[in-house]
Order: C-alpha cells, then sequence, then structure tokens
C-alpha cells in the first residue's frame, strides 16, 4: 500500500500516534461505520497514548532504577513484617505529594531495594520524576564531581526531583565529606521533595554511624521526622528462592 498524502503529513507534524491509527483506519473494512467523530477520537486516543508511553519511558530512563520491580509483583503473602494498610498508602503516591519520605529497613534479601524500586516505577507512572542511586556509589560520583566542577551541577539535579531512592544507606562510618554530602542533599529536599532510604542498620543506630554528633543531628533532623518507616523483617527470599529451586530440582530427579 502506498503512503497516504494524509499520513506522511502526520508524521512530519510529529503526531506518530494518530499517523499509526490513520493507517490501522485505512486498512480496517468495518471502520466505515464509525462517524468522522469517533474515527478522529480515536486518533487523538491513540496519539495521547503514545505521548505518555514516550514520556513514561523518558522517565524511567533517567531514574535508573536498579530492579526491574512493579508494584503489581510485589509479595505481601511472604512473611517479612510488611504493614499492609501503610503500603496501600505508599502505593497511592499521595506522600509524595506531600514531600514525606519512607525509611525501609531491615536485614539482607528480605526485598528492601526491591519495594523501594517498585514504588519508585509506580511513581513514574504517575508522572513523578524519579532518580534512583545507591549511596556508596552516590559518594563516589560527588568526589569526582566536585573534582571537575560539576558537583553544584549535580546537587541541583537531586534536589530537582520529585522522588529520591536512596539505597544501601550508610552502610559503615562516614568521612567529614560525606557527612556533608548527605546534609547537602536533605537540606536542599526538606520539606520540598520526598526521599526513600532502604538500609539493613535499624534508624536508631543511624546517629551513631553517621560520626559527627552536629552533623548527625543536622541530617537526622531532615530525614527521620517527617518519613514513614517500614520496618522488614524475616528470612532472605534470596535463600527462599534457591531453596524452593533445590527442593523442585530434588523433586524432579
Amino acid at each position: 500500500m502506498l503512503a497516504h498524502p494524509t499520513h506522511e503529513r502526520l508524521i512530519a507534524l510529529g503526531l506518530a500516534g494518530m499517523a499509526k491509527a490513520f493507517e490501522e483506519q485505512r486498512r480496517s473494512p468495518d471502520i466505515a461505520a464509525l462517524s468522522f467523530e469517533e474515527r478522529l477520537g480515536l486518533m487523538v486516543d491513540r496519539e495521547a497514548a503514545e505521548r505518555d508511553t514516550k514520556r513514561l519511558a523518558t522517565r524511567l530512563k533517567f531514574a535508573a532504577l536498579r530492579q526491574n520491580a512493579v508494584i503489581e509483583d510485589v509479595d505481601l503473602r511472604t512473611p517479612r513484617g510488611v504493614d499492609r494498610a501503610l503500603f496501600q498508602k505508599l502505593v497511592a503516591g499521595d506522600w509524595i505529594d506531600r514531600a514525606e519520605g519512607l525509611l525501609i529497613t531491615g536485614p539482607t534479601g528480605v526485598g528492601k531495594s526491591w519495594i523501594a524500586c517498585a514504588l519508585g516505577h509506580k511513581a513514574c507512572r504517575d508522572g513523578k520524576s524519579v532518580l534512583y542511586h545507591r549511596v556508596p556509589r552516590l559518594f563516589d560520583a560527588l568526589a569526582l564531581a566536585r573534582g571537575d566542577g560539576r558537583y553544584l551541577r549535580l546537587l541541583k539535579t537531586l534536589a530537582r526531583v520529585q522522588l529520591l531512592i536512596s539505597d544501601d544507606w550508610v552502610p559503615s562510618a562516614l568521612t567529614e565529606t560525606q557527612q556533608r554530602d548527605l546534609l547537602e542533599i536533605l537540606e536542599d529536599r526538606h520539606q520540598r521533595a520526598s526521599t526513600v532510604v532502604t538500609g539493613q542498620v535499624p534508624v536508631e543506630q543511624w546517629h551513631e554511624i553517621i560520626g559527627n554528633p552536629t552533623l548527625a543531628d543536622a541530617i537526622l533532623d531532615r530525614l527521620v521526622h517527617n518519613a514513614h518507616r517500614l520496618p522488614l523483617t524475616g528470612e532472605s527470599i534470596r535463600k527462599l528462592s534457591a531453596k524452593k529451586r533445590l527442593l523442585d530440582a530434588d523433586a524432579k530427579a
């Protein structure tokens, strides 16, 4: 089938969704049963859907989520102490609009990063800007940026996103530079944007690990008091999955 001039014009105008819908309508023998308004409405709906898909893809690419996780795949049946009522509120996303934080803690393997990334993915679907960082690598990135003149630009990027996911938070004692970096990030975001923190260490021990009492007070004051807490418990999901695979293999043998 030769390209139709209208199809070419729609492409030239950047209306790829409408162009696809137009071609589909040309190939459909039943389309004549629809009115002009109905056919045009279908084309407009297709264009809107295409644009929404592209915007979501752009937000997900920028977010760089570590896990390919979605809310629908979070298994709340696994015993790990998830407060279901709180989790449903987190999924709704109103806490991000209110610039509230979220602290997800628990032993290794219980799904802290998975849940954080699933909430990040949902925020992207809701049209919010999201950015994921593992804290140790974020400190490295800040150190490099300080050396080549990009430090303020990176801080501005971290301040602008509506949801910042800080994974593997404070695994060990921080240097004074790292403490000040954290304070700068949290000061910029305090009561302006939401921050998710995941870590194995209980919140009650963060003050001691941060080190400098004065900086620790300032950091935690901006992070803890306006944050929801989601403490997870139980055995490592990766360990449980490995056991299940071995049992399944033994059963087939």
